[in-house]
């Protein structure tokens, strides 16, 4: 019988889980809503629910041989998510184990942005690079550091959180409780936080001040921003110029070969890109300079999470 995964995406609102074979070829997938389930317990039964019965019309021509999840703050050596500010259970959840218990195969789980670099390792744009950094951004920033073909997982398994380096020590509140973390600047909450500044701050004529500030999103922004409008624009280039920053900084410590931008924000095009390329090489030191690639995602967009998760368990078994 053929061998598939199993790769699971816990996001805040939703799950994913999808069967995927050695190619990266999705079987079929499902998902229930993360945020509807108050007791873990209630969740698991759910999950497990829907997950059997996708796997039903497959099993007679594959097995599963491990099942790999991607979790906001998973710890890949515990096996556990801890202190998770955007899911409904907190302290500590031992979802390796769980899903091992349910399933009874190998479960490997490490937080959505090191899932989202193995991903693009073994399916996406870093095939052959054994240096490479991924950057997530969508509601928050993560990112994910491959080091000589390794995943960099630092001594306690949260090495890589580039999102909450600090990039104003008087800056915005972040959800960790900190000033001026990265993500409220450069995600697509952030970038929305920016705009709505410069609504208020300025009288420059903009599409976006016919439409209620709460209601106004990141793909809104982005669109008037490739229609040409001044203070759209203008919100891409600071979030851009943070952005640029922050990336030259972290080739300092690494040296990546590329560097590739992955989630929601990232899908706003050349507006994004664009800036965050000028400014990431204006920021470098001169020995790094014009060596960097700065490249989106390959992976599927429609499968990207499962896609990521699911790698865990072909780099496992390699």
């Amino acid at each position: 019988m053929e061998l598939i995964s199993l790769g699971i995406d816990i996001g805040g609102t939703n799950t994913i889980a999808g069967f995927v074979d050695r190619n990266g070829k999705v079987l079929d997938k499902v998902s229930i809503r993360t945020c509807d389930y108050e007791l873990i317990g209630d969740y698991m039964h759910a999950l497990t629910a829907e997950i059997n019965n996708s796997f039903a019309p497959l099993k007679d021509r594959y097995s599963l041989c491990g099942i790999g999840i991607g979790a906001p703050n998973g710890n890949y050596f515990t096996g556990t998510v801890d202190f998770a500010p955007n899911l409904r259970w907190k302290g500590v959840l031992p979802l390796a184990e769980m899903f091992h218990q349910r399933f009874n195969v190998p479960a490997v789980l490490t937080n959505d942005a090191n899932a989202a670099a193995i991903g693009e390792m073994m399916y996406g744009g870093a095939r052959g690079m054994k240096d490479f950094v991924v950057v997530t951004l969508g509601t928050g920033v993560g990112s994910g550091f491959v080091v000589n073909g390794e995943l960099v997982y630092g001594h306690d398994g949260f090495a890589g959180e580039l999102g909450h380096t600090i990039v104003d020590t008087e800056g915005r509140l972040c959800g960790c409780g900190r000033k001026g973390c990265l993500e409220t600047y450069t995600s697509a909450s952030g970038l929305k936080r920016t705009m709505i500044d410069l609504l208020n701050k300025s009288e420059t004529p903009s599409n976006l001040r016919h439409f209620d500030l709460d209601s106004i999103s990141a793909k809104m922004i982005a669109f008037e921003a490739k229609m040409g409008d001044i203070l759209a624009i203008e919100a891409f280039e600071i979030t851009g110029k943070i952005l640029g920053l922050q990336l030259a900084n972290t080739i300092a410590l690494t040296s990546p070969e590329a560097i590739f931008l992955y989630g929601g924000l990232s899908k706003s095009g050349d507006v994004l890109f664009a800036p965050t390329h000028k400014y990431m090489e204006l920021y470098l030191l001169n020995i790094f300079q014009n060596k960097v690639k700065l490249l989106y995602s390959e992976l599927e967009s429609d499968h990207a999470a499962i896609l990521g998760a699911s790698a865990l368990v072909w780099k496992e078994l390699n």
